[in-house]
Formats: structure tokens, C-alpha cells, sequence
């Protein structure tokens, strides 16, 4: 593990934010609330209640600045994109142990609205990618026909595409069937 559970789970709520979007995925799926809900609830956001326009417009918000740190082309640059989204929100980090979880970091108020916990959490775990000199694990995919995002937790830093069952197969055939095509002529 490269970085603490918390982050990981950070990162991951980070990457299915911006894979939401048309940029990512050609289609919007967070178009409304219902969209926005199933958001929620695949990502196990602890102490989310009703959410309203206000959260939907946060979180579309969200998912641009953060997509933006993913395409940065320099670390300060994505440096002063995290500060910015950090630095708007009131953290208030605190261990917590909920869920079935052992003890980690909250770095959002109990209670808070989604942008906040967003900001907060998701803001510090790209700080923390930062911080540990780890820019280069965020990346788009490199299948030609999709640019869905995804960080790269490999030890050696290998992987290339957003879903090895999609993407990543999808390219390994088309590479397999290149060189037969090839040993063919």
C-alpha cells in the first residue's frame, strides 16, 4: 500500500467523479439528483443526507478542478489547483473508526455538506499524492478511445488503462492481433 487507506479510498471517489462526467465518459452521469444519490451511495460516503441543486452544482464544480490536477502539466500547477480547492473549505481533521474501518482521517467538519467533505478529503489525498512526490500515478488511460482517469497504486507503476477488463483487454487483443497479422505476411 503507497498511501493510507483513507487516501486510497480519497482517490478512488476522486477518479469516479471525474470518470462521471462527458470529458471522461462521453456521457453525463450526474445529470441530477438521482445521479448524484447513486454517486453517493456507490462510494460509501459516511453522514451524506438529502442533497440538493446546491450539492450537484459543488460537486460538477468539483469534478472540473480536480480533473484539471489530473491534466496538470507540472506539479506547482497542480499544486495551486489543490491549494485552491483545499483552501476553501473548512478542514477540520479527526480520527474516526466508522463503517467497520479501523481508525483514520477525516478532514472534513461531522456533518458537513458533499462539496466540503469532497474538498476536504478528496483535496488532501491529491495533496498527499503531492507530497509524496507521486503526480506521475495520476493518469488519463491510454486507449486511443477513452480518456477516463485513474490513479496508478501498482508497485511498479504499470498500469496504463482506466479498467484491465475493458480498455486494457480491448488493447491487449488488438496488440495479439497486430502481430499475427504481422508473422502472417
Amino acid at each position: 500500500m503507497i498511501f493510507t487507506h483513507d487516501t486510497e479510498h480519497a482517490l478512488a471517489v476522486v477518479v469516479d467523479l471525474i470518470n462521471t462526467g462527458p470529458a471522461a465518459s462521453g456521457a453525463e452521469d450526474l445529470a441530477g439528483l438521482p445521479g448524484l444519490r447513486a454517486f453517493v451511495d456507490r462510494n460509501d460516503f459516511s453522514d451524506i443526507g438529502d442533497l440538493d441543486g446546491a450539492d450537484l452544482a459543488r460537486a460538477l464544480d468539483l469534478r472540473e478542478r480536480f480533473h484539471a490536477v489530473f491534466r496538470a502539466e507540472d506539479v506547482p500547477a497542480a499544486v495551486r489547483q489543490i491549494n485552491a480547492i483545499v483552501g476553501e473549505v473548512r478542514t477540520t481533521p479527526h480520527l474516526t473508526d466508522h463503517d467497520g474501518y479501523s481508525w483514520h482521517v477525516h478532514y472534513f467538519a461531522p456533518g458537513a455538506p458533499l462539496g466540503e467533505h469532497l474538498a476536504a478529503d478528496c483535496g488532501m489525498a491529491l495533496a498527499h499524492v503531492v507530497a509524496a512526490d507521486e503526480l506521475d500515478r495520476l493518469r488519463t488511460c491510454e486507449a486511443p478511445d477513452c480518456s477516463r482517469v485513474l490513479v496508478d497504486l501498482s508497485r511498479n507503476r504499470c498500469r496504463r488503462y482506466c479498467d484491465s477488463r475493458t480498455c486494457g483487454n480491448r488493447m491487449h487483443v488488438a496488440a495479439y492481433r497486430a502481430r499475427r497479422r504481422e508473422m502472417a505476411h
